[in-house]
């Protein structure tokens, strides 16, 4: 599995409206042992946002808990992040530099089957899959997928999956029984009283559903 991306993958979002901020989110992904976190930087500007990453970046690296910003290939790097996550209108990872792209992991949002197969032949590492349910941490052209639609693309996928959209606790263990990697997760955590037991929480029910998966296997 992808440099150990499993379990609960926390969303760091820079939004207002949620109780926690992303350094917040960060720390607690990391004190709860996340294997993954990432940023998303909408609101702030690109010195801000880069300043935000450099001191994430420094939380990351103490903990062994890779890092990926997400839209933001050159925020990535100039960060020192591990990683970017790509959505459908993004830069195509394709037309990332070479030696960029030798330096981060790349994710890639998925969204449909078709979506699914062409990730096949892309220069990703892992791809995204949502929404599975439904969210109101964005705005989205698709549906809520659903959990069987999770599950097919998780068979028909060449590379590990993430999969994302209104995750909460009573989600996790589903969304582990398909086969996905991991399950990213923003406001069952960004807006927990406490993060770092809400990550520890979700990461648990993960953890059930993914043994319930080996012992029908």
């Amino acid at each position: 599995m992808l440099q150990g991306i499993s379990g609960i993958y926390p969303l760091a979002d820079d939004a207002s409206r949620w109780r926690h901020g992303p350094e917040t989110v960060v720390a607690a992904a990391a004190a709860a042992g996340a294997s993954v976190v990432q940023l998303r930087l909408k609101s702030l500007r690109d010195r801000s946002a880069l300043e935000l990453a450099q001191r994430c970046r420094v939380i990351c690296s103490s903990q062994q808990l890779l890092l990926f910003v997400n839209d933001r290939f050159d925020l990535a790097y100039l960060a020192k992040a591990d990683g970017v996550h790509l959505g459908t209108d993004d830069c195509p990872p394709e037309a990332i530099p070479a030696e960029i792209r030798d330096r981060l992991l790349i994710g890639l949002s998925t969204h449909t089957s078709e979506q699914v197969h062409a990730a096949a032949g892309r220069p990703v590492d892992y791809i995204g899959y949502g929404p599975v349910f439904g969210t109101q941490s964005k705005d989205s052209e698709y549906k809520s997928r659903g959990i069987e639609n999770l599950r097919q693309a998780v068979r028909a996928a060449t590379h590990p999956v993430v999969a994302i959209g209104g995750i909460g606790l009573d989600q996790a263990a589903q969304v582990a029984r398909t086969g996905a990697a991991a399950a990213a997760v923003i406001s069952a955590i960004s807006d927990a009283p406490d993060p770092k037991s809400a990550t520890l929480e979700l990461q648990a029910a993960f953890s059930a559903g993914q043994a319930e998966r080996r012992g029908s296997g």
